[in-house]
């Protein structure tokens, strides 16, 4: 005879990744956030922990879709990493990127984009912004530490 669990009990599940991808268009944004809603059910996270990850989720993609494209298609690509630990979350564009490591931006710049990508290292505990390996485009990588 199979045992099954009482329907309460959380789900928890480790070691999940999902990939993501979708048209670099202001209305596909919440997509992105579903997939990491989605997500949480697989580890339940503290409500407050999972509306940081979707701020964060939201400015990340909102730069793509904003700045990398400049009025031609493109496409937005989120890869989630669930671990024991950490949840890890990596927002990438084909676009021709932008280097916010040179601090020659000017005020208009970088009030625009600057922000959301303060408070995205704001929210999270790991945050990283290059280019792509090997492809074209911007790559912005950031990671939420999970309690056990």
């Amino acid at each position: 005879m199979l045992a099954s669990r009482p329907p309460s009990a959380p789900v928890t599940r480790t070691d999940a990744r999902v990939q993501l991808r979708f048209p670099a268009r202001a209305e596909y944004i919440t997509l992105g956030r579903l997939a990491l809603t989605g997500l949480a059910r697989l580890r339940p996270l503290p409500e407050e922990t999972l509306g940081d990850l979707k701020l964060a989720l939201t400015e990340a993609c909102t730069n793509c879709v904003l700045h990398a494209y400049a009025e031609r298609p493109g496409n937005v690509e989120i890869t989630y990493e669930l671990r024991a630990d950490r949840l890890v979350v990596e927002v990438a564009d084909d676009g021709p990127g932008f280097d916010y490591s040179n601090g020659g931006h000017s005020e208009a710049e970088l009030a625009e984009g600057g922000l959301g990508l303060a408070i995205i290292r704001a929210l999270s505990d790991e945050f990283e912004l290059g280019r792509r390996d090997g492809r074209p485009g911007s790559r912005l990588r950031f990671v939420k530490l999970l309690e056990s």
